[in-house]
């Protein structure tokens, strides 16, 4: 049967684990320590002809006769570089389950059919979950979505962001760079003004009446995410500096204590720095391994070869939900259901999807999910960490200090529960006031109406781009958001930085560079890209103003 966004392909994974089996791997799947996935069962998946079953293929990627090779794809052609050819929105029947102009799912993939209609009830109308692939779970009638840039008032979105209103080189600013960072609407500006003239103090501590209002504004946040995230409890969300801190606190705890010599853990070429490093330190304290899922020439994770890289030796896989360079959305739904048929839990790195598309970390099945509040339109400097109570509550403290402690002596602290006892120290509480703001602001807006419409801009600025001589994208995943990463080709060699001035000469904001993500970016034969990347704040004028640009910019040369 086909599955949608958010649903968990059983038939994949028995077929992953069947295959995977069958060559051999060594010792049985270990049975899982406390509040870790149990293993999936799958000794009786099949009968005894199970070795003769076809090898297992995502249904994203076209199967192929041979293995992908390695090389970096190399563009064709000696015009204008069209983001269709050969790289992106072929129409090759049965390619993807998703068509990336329209958002919407296709035929299912040869040899599978779509589930049956329920005896006795009548087809109820398609979810967004089951119509656009930036939609997880059941969220909306596909109906009630904007499908129109009319339907979203972004001249009314764009009124709350005061830094969009200036002028940069006597040009209006376009902010296309958003991947680094994001503007904060006035609200969240208010909030923390109005926290450090109103209620600034220490949090869990003194009886007066400041301290009272300042722990209530934030726990208060705190709850906030956990709606955000659709977490269970508000004790899985612990508030950290972001993303970057989160995983390390991840690696040296939880790592520290599980993963051992000759352990692996599994991540993909497509992570930033920030999702590899801290595993590297890991590894190099531990003795563990780091293996790396591939991606095919369009920037996807090869499905079937991730599967083949987890074992019993597997500990824990770590995986971006949106690749920060490439704009690639990850199945991460299915990545969770293969890891955890291991029994191996899984961080999923959300630092690009939050801002962009809803999130809901159960109907995911993340054992671990971290952001930052500065990619979500909040303040910098502070992060979350969601992690399942089991998981927080045996893992031991990272930082020590105040606040994380119930009762010390110089021989023995005793330390308090989750999560407190991951926040030592007075925490960055004006911050987190702010980023309580700026998701009620996202709330307000509606998570499902940001995704739709951002879609629609994309699309729209990936035709733009694709009219431009000698622009080769990096990145051409089926399923995107967000990023439009490229380089110039078949003409005069430029360099990113180049491209970069230029288009700040024209009062546009974009990232040159590796973005922190340099295996990535190898992978295609280049070492920088330019990486324009959108909000919902952006518009399709915008967009022309970029395209015009770069038309110039090839121009002069």
């Amino acid at each position: 049967m086909s599955t949608s966004p958010g649903e968990i392909d059983n038939d994949l994974i028995a077929r992953l684990a069947a295959e995977i089996f069958s060559a051999d791997r060594g010792a049985a799947v270990p049975s899982p320590g406390p509040g870790l996935p149990t293993p999936v069962g799958i000794g009786n998946a099949y009968p005894s002809g199970a070795s003769e079953i076809s090898p297992p293929v995502h249904s994203g990627v076209t199967p192929a006769s041979a293995p992908e090779a390695s090389a970096p794809a190399v563009p064709s052609g000696t015009g204008g570089e069209n983001f269709g050819e050969p790289q992106c929105f072929r129409d090759e029947p049965n390619a993807f389950p998703y068509d990336f102009r329209s958002g919407r799912s296709v035929s299912s993939p040869s040899g599978i059919s779509p589930a049956p209609a329920t005896p006795g009830k009548s087809a109820a109308p398609q979810s967004s979950a089951g119509e656009f692939y930036f939609l997880p779970g059941d969220l909306v009638p596909a109906s009630s979505l904007p499908h129109s840039p009319a339907a979203f008032d972004v001249e009314g979105v764009r009124r709350d962001f005061p830094a969009l209103h200036q002028r940069v080189n006597g040009k209006p600013l376009i902010w296309l760079d958003n991947a680094a960072t994001t503007h904060k609407p006035q609200v969240v500006l208010d909030a923390i003004s109005r926290y450090y003239a109103n209620d600034n103090s220490n949090i869990h501590r003194a009886a007066h009446t400041l301290a009272a209002r300042s722990t209530d504004l934030y726990e208060g946040a705190r709850e906030k995410v956990r709606r955000f995230l659709g977490a269970a409890d508000a004790k899985e969300i612990v508030f950290v500096r972001g993303t970057t801190e989160a995983i390390n606190l991840v690696a040296q705890t939880y790592g520290r204590q599980n993963i051992g010599a000759g352990d692996e853990i599994v991540v993909t070429t497509m992570e930033h720095h920030a999702n590899i490093v801290p595993w590297q330190l890991l590894s190099q304290q531990t003795g563990a391994v780091l293996r790396v899922a591939p991606i095919n020439d369009r920037g996807e994770l090869l499905l079937d070869q991730f599967a083949a890289l987890l074992g019993p030796r597997t500990k824990l896989v770590s995986i971006t939900q949106v690749a920060n360079a490439l704009g690639t959305v990850n199945p991460v739904e299915q990545v969770i259901a293969i890891a955890h048929a291991y029994g191996v839990p899984v961080l999923v790195d959300g630092a690009q999807s939050t801002p962009h598309m809803p999130v809901n970390v159960q109907a995911m099945g993340a054992d671990f999910f971290v952001f930052s509040g500065h990619k979500i339109f909040g303040p910098t400097g502070i992060g979350v960490l969601y992690g399942k109570a089991a998981l927080l509550e045996q893992m031991p403290p990272w930082q020590g200090g105040g606040n994380m402690i119930a009762d010390v002596t110089f021989t023995k602290t005793v330390y308090q529960g989750i999560p407190n006892k991951f926040e030592a120290g007075t925490g960055n509480i004006a911050d987190v006031v702010g980023l309580g703001a700026a998701i009620d602001y996202l709330q307000g807006l509606g998570m499902p109406a940001i995704a739709a419409y951002e879609h629609d801009l994309l699309v729209y600025a990936t035709e733009g781009l694709a009219t431009v001589p000698g622009l080769r994208p990096i990145g051409t995943a089926a399923n995107k958001a967000s990023v439009l990463s490229f380089v110039f080709e078949n003409g005069r060699g430029v360099s990113t930085e180049e491209v970069g001035k230029y288009l700040d000469q024209h009062g546009i904001a974009v990232r040159s560079g590796h973005h922190c993500a340099q295996p990535a970016l190898r992978r295609f034969g280049v070492e920088q890209t330019v990486r324009p990347s959108l909000a919902f704040y952006n518009t399709r004028t915008e967009v022309d103003t970029l395209v015009r640009a770069l038309h110039s910019f090839r121009r002069k040369g």
